[in-house]
């Protein structure tokens, strides 16, 4: 009851905000955040339990036929992003309160934030993989009304549709592989999946299976290839990118791959189809991060970096990996959070979000500055902050893997180039945005500093990162031991948390990568020349030719299919049933599951084939109507003999 209440409690909460904004704003972000505060107390009351390592399940029938059952599940990784989403999303209430401006109708906003909110926890906490699967397509149905926000702007409506088509997409094939594993191990609960690892992987289908939910994951948390769609749902109010694109729905993918971990690693394929992936993307959002002249749009790419960080962890196949990659959630979603909130301030002010014009911001806004340069040097990955020990632990990782044989130097190279790069575009933000001149033709000028609590979510956000970072054991230590435990399903492996692990190869990783990023500013100029030279690639126009032409297809096949002619529509059911009848003689007939076949011989068999083929052929090319109807008939004669009971009378 209490884990279901958790979830039902941001769904009901819905329509306060939306009552109580004729009673002024203050009063809106008050209602809004009721539901969420109350859920918070009550997932907080059960931090004995999941720290003691319990796992609480609440089970109730559904529809059971299909496998979909009301199912709950919390344990330490269902806890901890719960956490994310209910502390960072009541922090994001407040500071919205005092971004958005009085023509922006408040009360739907804080409506759709806790329709994404309640379906973000339902993803996390669900014990059902159908019904996880429900939750994940209502957080893409929730984040399009959140993008689309402001939708008398046309970037606002664009990027709302591409990342409902991209996430969609991927639920889709989300759908397919969870289907499969459900075919595989004969249930869709999560405690009967994570047990039957060994049986996953040894099936013939566990390639498949893979790839399919690994496309799901990759479009949700914005992967290499489809890590485009990020970047332009920058379009969106900056409190839906602190909590959106930081701390909840982009983690949603990796949060799965954490979730499912148990039964899908340890594989070849997992290492090459995850570590890969989160490589390249780890490299390609650290580069194009330092390249954004838009302030988001820098922070859209570090978060994709480091979302690539996090699936290369999970992709290593180690149980120290996997808790490297546990930590830097924690980390990424603080220090993140707390830099898109510093972003949305410094636009608040000034009214542009171009690090061209808004430079020397520290005379205007000292504590605003002081607050990001300490978030930024986290996300650098700088010593005593929170950054600094992912990575340390991320380093330490990268080293041990051996499946790359003599190539097994690449991935530590890469990481270490990468994480130069994000020393890089950190620099950059700090420099750029809070000295490096005067500000060069502000919409509004004199910028200055927030409301008083418009920065208290910041301050907040950026303690974290300090406490943390020089107090992990203390401040974070029993949490990150009970989400790595709900991680690897209690098999967790021995780790430290110290800051001073003495003079090793990580530590002088860290040391090339942040005298590397120092380079790497300093030549930033030329970097800018190089860069420009480059031929350049317009993902919102590449994606609106893909989706014209799907149109087009579609249009084409829609009129293939439905173009008024029964005699092509008989057609297109033989044809179908042709090749349903050769898919059923391939090895792929095994898909059928585990119903048994009534037995039929071949003479039989053959017999009622070329009865049924002679006469859609004559249907179709008869040209008397009544004659063809009366010969249709025969085919449903054949179709009434091959019920179970006709053909245990006829052929006993």
């Amino acid at each position: 009851m209490a884990l279901a209440l958790i979830i039902a409690l941001p769904f009901l909460g819905i329509f306060l905000p939306l009552l109580l904004e004729r009673f002024g704003r203050s009063a809106c972000a008050f209602g809004a955040a009721m539901a969420p505060l109350a859920a918070l107390v009550l997932l907080l009351s059960k931090r004995a339990e999941v720290f003691a390592g319990q796992t609480e399940i609440a089970h109730s029938d559904w529809l059971p036929e299909l496998g979909l059952n009301l199912s709950l599940r919390l344990d330490g990784l269902g806890f901890l992003f719960a956490l994310l989403i209910l502390g960072i999303g009541l922090l994001v209430i407040l500071y919205a309160r005092y971004y958005l401006s009085k023509k922006d109708p408040m009360g739907r906003f804080y409506g759709f934030f806790l329709l994404f909110m309640g379906a973000m926890l339902g993803v996390v906490l669900s014990e059902n993989l159908l019904l996880m699967l429900m939750f994940w397509e209502l957080t893409s149905l929730s984040s399009f009304l959140l993008i689309g926000y402001w939708n008398h702007r046309a970037d606002a409506r664009q990027g709302a549709r591409m990342a409902l088509a991209v996430t969609g997409g991927g639920g889709l094939a989300l759908l397919a592989g969870i289907l499969l594993i459900g075919h595989i191990v004969g249930s869709f609960e999560l405690s009967a999946v994570l047990a039957a690892g060994d049986l996953i992987r040894g099936n013939a289908l566990y390639p498949l299976t893979l790839i399919l939910v690994l496309l799901g994951v990759f479009t949700k948390s914005a992967q290499f290839p489809f890590h485009f769609w990020l970047p332009q749902a920058m379009a969106a109010p900056t409190p839906v990118s602190a909590f959106l694109h930081s701390a909840t729905m982009v983690k949603a993918g990796v949060f799965l791959l954490a979730r499912l971990y148990p039964a899908l690693a340890e594989s070849e394929w997992w290492f090459y189809l995850v570590s890969m992936t989160g490589l390249a993307t780890l490299l390609l959002g650290a580069v194009m991060a330092l390249f954004q002249h838009d302030l988001k749009g820098l922070l859209a790419y570090s978060t994709i970096s480091h979302l690539g960080l996090i699936t290369l962890l999970l992709g290593l196949d180690s149980r120290l990996g996997a808790v490297a990659a546990i930590f830097h959630i924690i980390n990424h979603a603080t220090f993140k959070a707390s830099l898109f909130m510093a972003a949305g301030i410094i636009d608040h002010e000034t009214g542009t979000r171009d690090m061209r014009r808004i430079n020397g911001m520290w005379k205007y806004m000292p504590h605003t500055a002081a607050l990001a340069m300490v978030a930024s040097l986290a996300m650098a990955g700088v010593p005593l902050l929170n950054g600094f020990l992912s990575k340390e632990m991320f380093f330490a990782e990268t080293l041990e893997q051996h499946l790359l044989g003599s190539f097994y130097w690449a991935i530590p190279a890469v990481a270490t180039l990468a994480s130069a790069f994000s020393v890089a575009y950190s620099l950059r933000f700090v420099h750029d945005v809070f000295f490096n001149g005067e500000p060069i033709d502000l919409p509004k000028y004199p910028p200055h500093e927030p409301a008083r609590y418009m920065k208290i979510p910041v301050e907040i956000l950026v303690l974290l990162c300090l406490l943390v970072g020089m107090l992990p054991a203390f401040t974070v230590g029993p949490l990150l031991a009970a989400a790595v435990s709900g991680t690897l399903n209690g098999n967790v492996p021995e780790y430290s948390l110290k800051i001073w692990h003495g003079i090793n190869l990580p530590l002088a990783m860290s040391f090339v990568a942040l005298i590397g990023g120092i380079v790497i500013y300093s030549l930033r100029k030329w970097a800018f020349r190089w860069y420009d030279g480059l031929p350049s690639v317009d993902s919102l126009e590449v994606f609106e030719r893909f989706i014209g032409g799907l149109t087009l297809a579609a249009r084409y096949i829609n009129c293939l299919l439905d173009n008024g002619s029964l005699q092509r529509y008989i057609a297109l059911m033989l044809i179908s049933s042709l090749v349903l009848v050769v898919f059923a003689l391939t090895p792929l007939a095994s898909l059928h599951g585990t119903v048994a076949l009534t037995p039929l011989d071949a003479i039989t068999v053959l017999g009622m084939a070329i009865l049924v083929l002679t006469s859609l052929l004559t249907v179709l090319f008869h040209r008397r109507r009544l004659v063809a109807l009366m010969v249709l008939s025969v085919a449903g004669l054949m179709v009434h003999c091959s019920s179970p009971a006709t053909r245990r009378r006829i052929w006993p």
